[in-house]
């Protein structure tokens, strides 16, 4: 069997929420943050398929078994008035790199935007991950430089909601 018929890309399913919470706690070590890293299966089964929603994932399957995902969620951009798709996490098994596989799950989520009527697909990358921000300046995206993600959380966001500051 050739890698082409091998591996296939799919939504994600109750069933692979474990999968997709290990693939997460990989990713956050490769990242160093670890440390930040609250999530349990849980909280992810309730994100992905309660009752609301907060996000959707994309699995990719090679051999009967998840390898890679996706998790993304629609946004809004005021300039285009149109939703926008955000790549919240795009995250390949270490063994299964350099299979095109990551190329194949952003094509997929590509066609994806295009089909819901987004305007734009768009996603962070760490500034020290030369690797990735080649990869994605190699599918075609724009490294927007002049751009920051500002972040509240924590006890910052309970203070913000209070009023202080």
């Amino acid at each position: 069997m050739t890698t082409a018929t091998a591996f296939s890309i799919r939504p994600a399913q109750p069933a692979d929420v474990a999968a997709i919470h290990a693939m997460i706690v990989e990713l956050a070590v490769f990242e160093k943050l670890e440390h930040l890293v609250v999530a349990t299966e849980a909280l992810l089964h309730e994100g992905l398929f309660g009752e609301q929603t907060s996000c959707e994932a994309l699995v990719g399957v090679e051999h009967g078994e998840v390898v890679c995902f996706a998790l993304f969620f629609h946004n809004f951009s005021t300039f285009l008035t149109r939703k926008g798709l955000y790549l919240e996490d795009l995250y390949v098994r270490q063994a299964q790199r350099g299979k095109g596989y990551g190329r194949q799950m952003l094509v997929r989520l590509a066609q994806l935007a295009l089909e819901r009527g987004c305007g734009r697909f768009e996603w962070s990358v760490l500034d020290w991950n030369a690797p990735a921000i080649q990869f994605y300046q190699g599918v075609g995206a724009d490294v927007m430089p002049e751009w920051r993600i500002c972040r509240v959380a924590g006890d910052a966001l309970s203070a913000l909601a209070g009023g202080a500051r």
